[in-house]
């Protein structure tokens, strides 16, 4: 799709409008656009359907910066007494996502974060929480069809009403049994409960198998066998993925697209399983094939250096190297210095103050 974009820069002057030629680099697909707009907790409205336009002035002011770091935060089970190393209790997600509401943080999904579409209030922070292996601590309703409360989803959504801007919203990859469920209407439901309340389903493989171990047939066995799972739920196409263990296949590109028993795959993002923030999906520098997440921990042994913690009070410590959103999703905010950082590629306004 061709678009034309414009380059809008503050001179001593005044403001001077540049106009660029470039090209989408993808559709766009799974962003709230496309979804269902859910009931939301109390007190967490959906976005804006008519933002301010950001100007120089307003990105000056809340200090934007559209090509920033992003945190893209890998959650594994939620257990009350911790097995794995990376396991956390109910608590401990309570804590992150209370630090993550009050530092300005606003949850999008994978499929927001590779297709750009990061609709947050200007001066805020977006961050993507994933939840891999479709485990029953990530969600589950009770024999009445309420949501448990010591889930993952129950504990998201109570944060959610207690910070009107922190989103309900996460990333769910799963493998063959989805949420520990073995009966397939049962899986349906919980597909269909989180689609429809903005929420991401999305492949993670079918057995979970280190793919770097497999033949290239066998990935793109393992990929095409869980699109079916996923499309029999309700899921029309995963557009993200996530590598079993961050670890990737040998011919790589079978990570991404491919072809097996007649049907075809292609993702827009492909995500790893540890170390540091993502760049901005709208960088040149921006790898959509290898996205970096950070596990969720502590700052102790292996995790002094890599995991949420450290990587949270880093980027409090530096917050012009985090994204700030303008507010205005139309439009690509940035300071001066960074100019020459945007992938020529994007489709959207770039205002340089």
């Amino acid at each position: 799709m061709r678009t034309v974009a414009k380059l809008i820069a503050l001179t001593g002057a005044g403001v001077i409008t540049v106009t660029l030629v470039i090209y989408a680099l993808l559709p766009r697909s799974g962003g709230p656009s496309g979804r269902t707009q859910p009931p939301m907790a109390a007190g967490v409205p959906t976005a804006s359907p008519t933002p301010t336009p950001a100007t120089p002035e307003s990105a000056r002011k809340v200090k934007a910066n559209e090509l920033g770091l992003v945190p893209v935060i890998m959650y594994h089970r939620l257990l009350p007494k911790r097995i794995a190393s990376i396991d956390r209790t109910p608590e401990q997600f309570r804590r992150e996502l209370t630090r993550l509401a009050k530092e300005g943080y606003v949850p999008i999904t994978a499929a927001e974060f590779v297709s750009g579409e990061i609709d947050i209030p200007a001066g805020m922070h977006p961050v993507v929480l994933t939840f891999d292996d479709g485990s029953p601590t990530h969600f589950a309703l009770d024999e009445n069809g309420a949501l448990k409360p010591d889930t993952a989803v129950g504990i998201l959504y109570e944060v959610a009403a207690r910070y009107s801007h922190f989103r309900p919203v996460a990333t769910f990859w799963v493998n063959r049994i989805p949420f520990g469920l073995t009966d397939e209407k049962e899986q349906a439901r919980a597909v269909k409960w989180l689609l429809d309340r903005g929420f991401e389903v999305a492949n993670h493989t079918y057995s979970h198998p280190d793919l770097r171990r497999l033949p290239a047939k066998r990935v793109r066995e393992e990929i095409v066998r869980q699109e079916r799972v996923l499309k029999r739920l309700g899921v029309e196409r995963s557009t993200t993925f996530a590598l079993p263990y961050g670890s990737l296949p040998r011919q790589r590109d079978v990570a991404r697209k491919g072809k097996w028993d007649g049907t075809r795959y292609r993702f827009d993002g492909v995500f790893l399983a540890g170390s540091e923030p993502s760049v901005s999906p709208f960088a040149k520098s921006f790898s959509r094939y290898a996205i970096p997440r950070i596990q969720s921990n502590g700052k102790s042994g292996e995790c002094r250096r890599w995991c949420s913690q450290y990587w949270l009070d880093w980027l409090a410590k530096h917050p012009e190297k985090r994204y700030t959103s303008d507010g205005d999703p139309t439009r690509i905010s940035i300071p001066r210095k960074l100019q020459g950082k945007v992938d020529p590629e994007v489709a959207k306004e770039v205002l340089v103050y």
